[in-house]
């Protein structure tokens, strides 16, 4: 938390509060209030975001300037994606993952009491079932409309328009008249 303050960069002093939340999170979790555990970072990283963006916007740092950055150290981080794919491709063993199951037993089928299951299941399991079986179309079209919020909201604040149909006013030359 002090970090925020004292840090020189704003980018890095928006970035601090990140583990601060994540703590928070893990000790509510340790206290058992699951929900608000995975609630907390949610809301509190998603403002983050919007801060990031005001801090990206206010600065004037310029997108191209970014991509520069990131085109530099793009084959590093294609090296270390290329080792990944090798560890995930090569290392792993056949039999642990099978590709293409070929024995298939069905005679081990049983019957499943789902009540029992859901009087132990906690209340994030519950709303997590709920979420991504009965509710996962409602799910993806609620992110959907948060994604195209924000990228609205991110092409309105970037785009700068030069028409001549907008008014504009200086407001040290509006004040000046209003003092002579």
């Amino acid at each position: 938390g002090l970090m925020v303050v004292r840090a020189k960069n704003p980018v890095h002093s928006v970035l601090f509060p990140i583990p601060v939340f994540r703590n928070t999170s893990g000790l509510l979790l340790l206290l058992g209030l699951d929900f608000f555990a995975m609630i907390f970072p949610v809301v509190h990283i998603g403002a983050i975001a919007v801060s990031f963006l005001f801090v990206v916007m206010m600065f004037h740092i310029q997108i191209a300037e970014i991509h520069e950055e990131v085109l530099r150290y793009l084959p590093v981080s294609g090296i270390i994606g290329l080792i990944f794919w090798w560890e995930i491709f090569f290392i792993l063993d056949n039999e642990s993952i099978p590709l293409l199951p070929t024995q298939r037993n069905t005679t081990s089928l049983r019957y499943t009491v789902y009540a029992g299951k859901v009087r132990s299941w906690t209340n994030l399991e519950t709303l997590g079932n709920l979420l991504y079986t009965y509710y996962s179309v409602w799910f993806l079209l609620s992110s959907l409309i948060l994604l195209v919020a924000m990228i609205g909201a991110i092409v309105l604040t970037m785009h700068r328009t030069t028409h001549s149909a907008v008014k504009r006013q200086d407001v040290f030359r509006r004040n000046a008249l209003d003092f002579r």
